[in-house]
């Protein structure tokens, strides 16, 4: 009889060599679910379901030479998450909570656990407690990420005085080509703390981590329409007024002299424990869907229908952490092809960030960009972020304004070169004063311009091949820029 290490061993073997026993081969090909352009042929799709599967997995594979690639949801949509012709890892199985401290707030989860679930459970762990813990932040736009995605990505959400993920990690368990477990924080493997949060998947694969809570809180959405000359004043009366969320929601109809100029400004104040939970309105996946189909077609009218619908909510109330939930369609660009018609088209996002005082010149000269590159914007929000001092490869260099464009991107090579175009202009924009760009939501930069705002950027990759000298981690994205800097 097999032991159950042998047995774990002989089923990983069986997953990534199915051919060898009489499982025939076929091609696996995989792709994000938002902008639908990053389609990968692989060698190997594994799913495991314990930590020690997944370790037998990567042990195995560094055996027979294979380069190894992790997704979750695969929602990021730079190439980050796919390697051609590896090994890909799904770690959505892997979603446990192994354990909380309710007295410290310390919550450890396997790193496939999405947030929805992650909430879930540390609620119903505290029905019985009047002091409850939550998480501080989560990406917004979506629930669907994994844990483990979301620290290899360093992400942040709509606080207003809060740095990104970074700053909510206590400590991580990284298994590193060889198989083996070790654990990082700031005082154990320091720098690998710092490089593999924000190392998008580089430096080994994430198999639990250990979150930070806060205390839960009630808060109050506060919702006006102001213009984006406005904008750096309101955000700093908020933050001086305690509001712990908000963000700034920007017309796109390009036809508008308003375009990028007025939107939607909405913050949450905390407010008594004593007072009810009040979120009576709500828009459901129909109702998202619906404003859209009009961002695509009627980019005024959904402005709109937008801004009515949140002045609408004002004085609303909700805890701070459910409040960060939210609907996403996964599907959303066949459903809007399926409606209107047209070629194949998607959104793809990029993210740029230029100090606050700088944000309404920014935007007038997006504006200018944006229409003069004939690029339609279906999306675009403005949040705050704090400096982030700890992590190596920190997009938030300083304490920045964050712009998100979601760009309507036609699946033809002209379209793509045009999304690609504009990109470049805006983070031309951001460059010249003094900000900088996320990196992984696309691989349009310049060299120059990564260079610019990621100086830092080559000795990274020779740490990449210090703490990985096979080079066994990898994807898409870091052969591109392997190979632009390989020089």
């Amino acid at each position: 009889m097999l032991t159950r290490r042998e047995f774990i061993r002989t089923a990983a073997l069986l997953a990534l060599a199915p051919h060898a026993f009489g499982v025939p081969e076929k091609e696996i090909w995989v792709n994000d679910v938002h902008s639908q352009l990053n389609r990968t042929r692989v060698r190997e799709l594994l799913r495991p379901r314990t930590r020690d599967e997944l370790a037998e997995i990567v042990g195995s594979a560094s055996r027979k030479g294979l380069p190894i690639s992790v997704s979750g949801c695969r929602h990021s949509m730079g190439g980050q998450q796919f390697a051609t012709d590896g090994v890909c890892i799904d770690t959505r199985e892997l979603d446990r909570v192994i354990s909380f401290d309710r007295e410290r707030g310390l919550l450890e989860a396997e790193a496939g656990i999405q947030w929805p679930k992650l909430i879930r459970t540390y609620l119903e762990a505290q029905t019985d407690g009047k002091k409850q813990w939550g998480i501080a932040q989560k990406q917004t736009g979506a629930d669907t990420f994994t844990l483990g995605g979301s620290l290899s990505s360093n992400v942040h959400g709509r606080g207003l005085r809060m740095k990104p993920l970074i700053s909510n990690i206590e400590s991580f368990t990284l298994i590193t080509a060889d198989g083996k477990s070790i654990r990082c924080s700031r005082e154990e493997n320091s720098e690998l703390f710092r490089l593999a949060i924000g190392g998008y998947g580089l430096f080994g694969l994430v198999d639990a981590v250990t979150l930070r809570l806060v205390p839960r809180q009630k808060l109050r959405r506060v919702v006006e329409i102001i213009r984006a000359a406005d904008l750096p004043k309101r955000f700093e009366e908020r933050v001086a007024q305690k509001f712990l969320y908000g963000d700034f929601q920007f017309l796109v109809d390009e036809k508008s002299p308003e375009f990028l100029q007025r939107g939607v400004f909405s913050c949450y104040e905390p407010i008594s424990e004593d007072e009810p939970i009040v979120a009576k309105k709500e828009l459901s996946d129909y109702d998202w869907l619906d404003l859209l189909r009009l961002a695509y077609t009627d980019r005024e009218k959904a402005f709109k229908h937008y801004s009515d619908y949140y002045l609408s909510t004002n004085g609303q109330t909700y805890w701070s952490d459910t409040n960060q939930l939210g609907a996403y369609l996964p599907n959303y660009a066949q459903k809007i092809h399926d409606q209107i018609g047209g070629d194949e088209s998607s959104l793809i996002i990029t993210e740029i960030y230029v100090p606050r005082a700088d944000l309404p010149d920014f935007l007038t000269e997006a504006a200018d960009l944006l229409r003069s590159n004939r690029t339609i914007a279906i999306y675009g929000t403005v949040r705050l972020i704090e400096k982030d001092d700890e992590s190596f490869l920190a997009w938030a260099k300083k304490n920045y304004a964050c712009i998100i464009f979601n760009l309507l991107t036609l699946h033809t090579s002209s379209g793509i070169e045009a999304s690609a175009r504009s990109f470049r202009g805006l983070i031309d924009l951001a460059i010249a004063r003094r900000g900088s760009y996320y990196l992984t939501y696309h691989k349009f930069a310049k060299p120059e311009q990564v260079i610019a705002c990621y100086p830092q950027f080559k000795e990274f990759l020779n740490l990449k091949r210090k703490y990985d000298p096979s080079e066994r981690f990898q994807s898409d994205w870091y052969r591109y820029y392997r190979m632009l800097f390989a020089s």
